[in-house]
């Protein structure tokens, strides 16, 4: 089972994994959505701030997967996706998706209110443990 962590708060985030959601065959992917319910993250030690700056993947293999990756890792698994996954997959267009997914995750975090109140909350929860 792929292990799915996503956004659910984010308009454009929820409405990609609905559309993965209601294609996907029965059995591949178990879907997290850590913006309204975090305590998956916590037996992977992984706060909610973080996985909310990126898509977050848990494969079959316990291998994590973030942002372009973890696409990579939902797209293979998607009729019809496999090819898209194998041409972002290519050395020189990999490289450019990790640059425009990289601007859009913080420019994305940085404007959603949940993503600045999980950070908020993890850096007092940071905090506290250290005191």
């Amino acid at each position: 089972m792929i292990n799915v962590f996503f956004d659910g708060k984010c308009g454009l985030c929820s409405k990609e994994i609905k559309y993965y959601r209601n294609i996907a065959r029965e059995g591949i992917f178990k879907w997290y959505d850590i913006a309204e319910d975090p305590t998956p993250l916590n037996k992977y030690d992984i706060s909610q701030s973080t996985a909310l700056r990126a898509l977050h993947v848990l494969d079959d293999d316990g291998k994590w997967h973030i942002g372009v990756d973890a696409f990579l890792v939902i797209w293979m698994k998607l009729e019809n996706w496999f090819y898209l996954g194998k041409f972002i997959g290519l050395p020189g267009v990999k490289h450019v998706a990790y640059i425009f997914y990289d601007m859009f995750s913080r420019y994305r975090f940085s404007r959603l209110e949940h993503c600045q109140i999980a950070l908020d909350k993890d850096d007092t929860s940071k905090r506290r443990r250290t005191i």
